[in-house]
C-alpha cells in the first residue's frame, strides 16, 4: 500500500533555513548562496524521504517564506503597492510581501524613503503557522507570475525523484484572501484565477507530473451552497484542462462533514481525509467514493509528536482496506508533517521513557511504512514493531511520571467564584487609575526587547554551565537595569523588565512547571524565519516554586515608574505545545492556570500592580466548526479568568493578542474581563478595532501602532495617524500606545528610534486631545 507525507519539514534539521535567509537578509550573503541553501534542503527532503519508503514524495511543498504567499507570486496577486511591473516575479518584490521594505525616491535634488509595509499575517487555520493573507480588489486580473512549482518538480526528476507536486487549491486560495474592497467577495474572482492553475497543470503535465495533490482544507470548515458551488466549478474546468493528470484532493484539520458529499462528487482521482481529527468519517468516505478512486486516509497524527498505536489502528482500518482492496488506498499523516520537528533521533537528553513515547517526522513515516508492510506482508511482518509501540504505550499509562494526585484534587477543589474578580470593570477602573496616576493615552510595550547576541551568548553559557550563577545574575541585573532607564529617558509610561533571562514565552514558563519537557532540536516553523520550539506536555502541570517574581520585583525596584509583570496565559501555554492526548485539553488548560494563578498573586505580593497575562493563541484555538465554539470558548474564558482572578481591584490585569479575527471571538474576549487589552492593528490599519466598535467593548484597548514583524521603523505621523484612526472609533480614555507584539525579534537598531517615536506619538495625542478641550 502506497504511502505519502503530503508535505515535510521545510526548515532543516539544524534550521538551515532560517541560518540561510537571515545571511540573505542582512546582506551577508548573495542570492545565488541562498538559492544553492534551499536546493540543497529539497533535495535533502526528497532523499530522506525516499530511503524511508515514502511512494508519493512531494514536490513544491517547500518554501522560502510561506506556501500561501507562494500561491500570491504564482498568480500574480501582487497589491500594486510593491510596484510589481509584470512578468516573473523577483526576490525583491517576493520579500518585501513577506517582510515590508523601504524604498528609496529622490525628487527636486532630495532623497526620501518610503516605506512598504508587508502583507498582513494571520494564523493557518487552528494551528501555530502564520501565513500572509493575499489582498484582492474587484480589479483583480491573475497571471502566471511564478513556475516555482513546475521548476521544483524539474529539480527533483533532474536529481532522480519522482514527485507529487503540492498546491493550495484555487477556492481555498480565495477563501483565505482579504478583499481591499467592503463588501467584495474574493470567491468571485474564481473565473479569473481558473485559468492560472490550468496552466501550471498542464506545465505539469509536460514536465512528466502524473498526480499533483491540491490541498483544500477549507472543505472542512462551515461552508454555504455558493461556496460548495465553487469547488465544483474548479474541478470541473481543471479536470477538463488537464484530463491526463490525477488529483489528490487533500482535506485536513477536521471533517468533511456536511462538505463530503460535495468533495465525493469532484472529478478528482484521489481524496484524502484527516482521520486523526475525524475517525468517524472512514466509512462515510468509503461508502461514498467513486469505485476507482484512490482513498488517502490520514491516520498518523501530523499535528502532535505522540507515538501511534499501531495495533489498533491496523485492526482499525483492516476491514475496510480488505473490501475494498490495498490499491484503492494510500496511508498518509493526517495533515502535512511541517507541523512537528524533523527527527527525534536528534534527541539525546530527552528521558528514555517519555523518548519511548514520541513521534517526529521521521518516525511518523516509518509508522506509515510499518502499516504498509503490514498490509501488503502480513502482520507478522512488523509484528516486533507492533508490539513495542504497544509496550511504550501501556508504560506511558501507568507512569508516575505522567500522574500526579495533588494536581487531580487541586482540580476538583475549584469553586465556582474562583474565576470572578471582586467588582465589575467600572469600579477597578476608578481604583486603578488612583493607584497608578497615568497619562491620557498611557504608552508601555508587550513585554519583550531584543534579544541581543550577548545575551543569547550568556543565557546560552549558563545553560551550558559554562557561566557561574552569580556572573548571570550580574549580567541580567545589568540588562534589565539599563532597559529601565531607557525607558524612563524617552518618557515611557509603563514600563517592562525586558524578558532578557528568557528564551521563549512558553518555554521560559515550562521550564520551571512540573509536567513540561523540552527539546534540544524539536523546531516548528512559525512564520517564514522565525521557527519555535513547542514544549511537550506529558503529565499533570503544577508550579513547583515562583517564575518571574525575582525579575518583576528586581526591574520595580529601580524606578516609581510602574512595572507590569509578565506572563504567558493558560490557553496559550497549551496550545503552543504538544500537548498530552490521553487527557482533555480543558483539564490540560485547567491545570496550567491553577499554576498561573499562584504566580500572580505572588507578583501582586511583591508589589507589581500590573500584571499582563498573554493570550494571542486564543483564537487560534477555535475549533473550524461553529457548532464546537462555545463549548470551547467557556472554558478557555474560564481558564484565563481562574489564572486572573486571585488579585485585589487595584491591579491591573492585561491581556495580549495578535494576528486574530477577533469578530468570532469578541464577546468571549469580552467576557474574560482583562482590565487592558492590547492587540495587533498596524497591518490592518486600525481594521481590527471594528470588532470591539460593534461589540462596545467596554474595557481599555492598546490597538499596535508599530509592525513588530517588518523591519521598517514607522514614523512619527504613521503612528499618529493610526491613533486618530482609533479615537474615531473608540474613546480616548480607553485607549492605551503600544507596538503590535513583542520586541524580541527586532534589533536595537529597530527599536530605540520606533519606540522614540511611538511616545512622541502618544505625547502629540495628549497635547491634541488637551487642545480640543479648551
Amino acid at each position: 500500500m502506497p504511502v505519502s507525507t503530503l508535505g515535510t519539514p521545510r526548515i532543516g534539521p539544524r534550521r538551515e533555513l532560517k541560518f540561510a535567509l537571515e545571511d540573505y537578509w542582512s546582506g551577508t550573503s548573495d542570492l545565488a548562496t541562498l538559492q544553492e541553501k534551499a536546493s540543497a534542503l529539497r533535495c535533502a527532503n526528497w532523499a530522506r524521504q525516499k530511503s524511508l519508503g515514502v511512494d508519493h514524495v512531494p514536490s513544491n511543498d517547500f518554501s522560502l517564506y510561506d506556501h500561501v504567499l507562494d500561491i500570491c507570486a504564482m498568480v500574480g496577486a501582487i497589491p500594486d503597492i510593491y510596484d510589481w511591473q509584470g512578468g516573473l516575479i523577483q526576490p525583491a518584490t517576493y520579500f518585501a510581501m513577506a517582510r515590508g521594505d523601504t524604498q528609496e525616491e529622490s525628487c527636486c535634488g532630495k532623497t526620501a524613503y518610503k516605506g512598504i509595509p508587508a502583507l498582513e499575517m494571520t494564523k493557518w487555520f487552528d494551528t501555530n503557522y502564520h501565513y500572509m493573507v493575499p489582498e484582492l480588489s474587484p480589479e483583480q486580473h491573475f497571471t502566471l507570475a511564478s513556475t516555482k512549482a513546475v521548476d521544483e518538480f524539474r529539480e527533483a526528476k533532474a536529481l532522480g525523484f519522482k514527485t507529487r507536486p503540492v498546491l493550495l487549491g484555487p477556492v481555498t486560495f480565495l477563501k483565505l484572501a482579504k478583499s481591499t474592497v467592503p463588501g467584495f467577495d474574493p470567491l468571485s474572482l474564481l473565473d479569473r484565477l481558473l485559468p492560472v492553475y490550468g496552466e501550471v497543470l498542464r506545465q505539469l503535465r509536460d514536465s512528466g507530473a502524473d498526480w499533483v495533490q491540491i490541498d483544500e482544507p477549507c472543505l472542512v470548515l462551515d461552508l454555504g451552497d455558493a461556496e460548495r458551488s465553487a469547488f465544483k466549478k474548479a474541478y470541473q474546468v481543471l479536470g477538463k484542462a488537464v484530463p491526463e493528470l490525477k488529483l489528490m484532493l487533500a482535506t485536513y484539520f477536521g471533517k468533511l462533514g456536511e462538505n463530503l458529499p460535495t468533495a465525493l462528487s469532484l472529478p478528482v482521482a484521489g481524496l484524502h481525509v484527516d482521520l486523526v481529527r475525524a475517525p468517524e468519517q472512514l466509512d462515510a468516505v468509503i461508502n461514498g467514493a467513486a469505485p476507482n478512486q484512490v482513498i488517502s486516509l490520514g491516520v498518523i497524527d501530523g499535528r502532535n509528536i505522540w507515538r501511534a498505536d499501531l495495533q489498533a489502528i491496523y485492526d482499525w482500518i483492516a476491514p475496510a482496506i480488505a473490501a475494498r482492496g490495498n490499491d484503492l488506498f494510500e496511508l498518509a499523516p493526517s495533515c502535512s508533517l511541517m507541523h512537528v520537528p524533523i527527527d527525534l533521533e536528534q534527541e539525546s537528553e530527552l528521558d528514555p521513557d517519555l523518548k519511548s513515547w514520541l513521534s517526529f517526522a521521521v518516525q511518523k513515516i516509518q509508522e506509515l511504512k510499518t502499516l504498509s508492510r503490514a498490509f501488503g506482508d502480513g502482520v507478522g511482518a512488523v509484528a516486533s514493531l507492533f508490539r513495542e509501540a504497544s509496550v511504550a504505550l501501556a508504560t506511558r499509562r501507568t507512569s508516575a511520571k505522567v500522574h500526579n494526585r495533588l494536581v487531580t484534587e487541586r482540580i476538583l477543589d475549584i469553586s465556582a467564584g474562583m474565576d470572578k474578580r471582586n467588582s465589575p470593570f467600572e469600579v477597578r477602573r476608578c481604583l486603578q487609575t488612583a493607584k497608578l496616576g497615568l497619562p491620557a493615552f498611557p504608552t508601555t510595550t508587550i513585554g519583550s526587547f531584543p534579544q541581543t547576541a550577548d545575551v543569547r551568548k550568556s543565557r546560552a553559557a549558563f545553560a551550558r554551565g559554562n557561566m557561574q550563577p552569580d556572573a548571570y545574575d550580574a549580567f541580567i541585573r545589568e540588562q534589565t537595569s539599563a532597559a529601565i532607564r531607557w525607558q524612563e529617558e524617552i518618557g515611557m509610561d509603563v514600563l517592562v523588565h525586558g524578558e532578557f533571562e528568557r528564551n521563549d514565552m512558553v518555554q521560559y514558563f515550562g521550564e520551571k512547571l512540573a509536567g513540561y519537557a523540552f527539546t534540544k532540536q524539536g523546531w516548528v516553523q512559525s512564520y517564514g524565519s522565525r521557527y519555535v520550539r513547542p514544549p511537550i506536555i506529558y503529565g499533570d502541570v503544577s508550579r513547583p516554586d515562583a517564575m518571574t517574581v525575582k525579575w518583576s520585583h528586581y526591574a520595580q525596584s529601580l524606578t516609581d515608574r510602574p512595572v507590569k509583570g509578565m506572563l504567558t496565559g493558560p490557553v496559550t501555554m497549551m496550545q503552543w505545545s504538544f500537548v498530552r492526548n490521553d487527557l482533555p485539553r480543558r483539564d490540560v488548560c485547567a491545570q496550567i492556570a491553577l499554576a498561573l494563578r499562584d504566580e500572580v498573586t505572588d507578583l501582586e505580593a511583591a508589589g507589581i500592580g500590573l500584571i499582563q497575562i498573554d493570550e494571542p493563541a486564543l483564537r487560534e484555538g477555535l475549533p473550524l466548526r461553529k457548532e464546537d465554539w462555545k463549548t470551547y470558548l467557556d472554558w478557555a474564558v474560564e481558564c484565563f479568568r481562574l489564572s486572573a482572578s486571585g488579585v485585589r481591584d487595584e491591579t491591573q490585569i492585561h491581556t495580549h493578542m495578535c494576528y486574530s479575527e477577533f469578530n468570532d471571538i469578541i464577546e468571549a474576549i469580552g467576557a474574560m474581563d482583562a482590565d487592558v487589552i492590547s492587540i495587533e492593528t498596524s497591518r490592518s490599519k486600525m481594521e481590527l478595532l471594528d470588532a470591539f466598535v460593534d461589540y462596545a467593548y467596554p474595557n481599555d484597548i492598546g490597538p499596535g501602532v508599530y509592525d513588530i514583524h517588518s523591519p521598517r521603523v514607522p514614523t512619527i505621523d504613521e503612528m499618529v495617524d493610526l491613533l486618530v484612526a482609533a479615537t474615531r472609533q473608540l474613546s480616548a480614555s480607553q485607549i492605551w500606545v503600544n507596538p503590535d507584539c513583542g520586541l524580541k525579534t527586532r534589533n536595537w537598531d529597530e527599536v530605540r528610534p520606533a519606540l522614540v517615536n511611538m511616545v512622541e506619538a502618544a505625547r502629540l495625542l495628549r497635547h491634541n486631545l488637551a487642545k480640543a478641550a479648551q
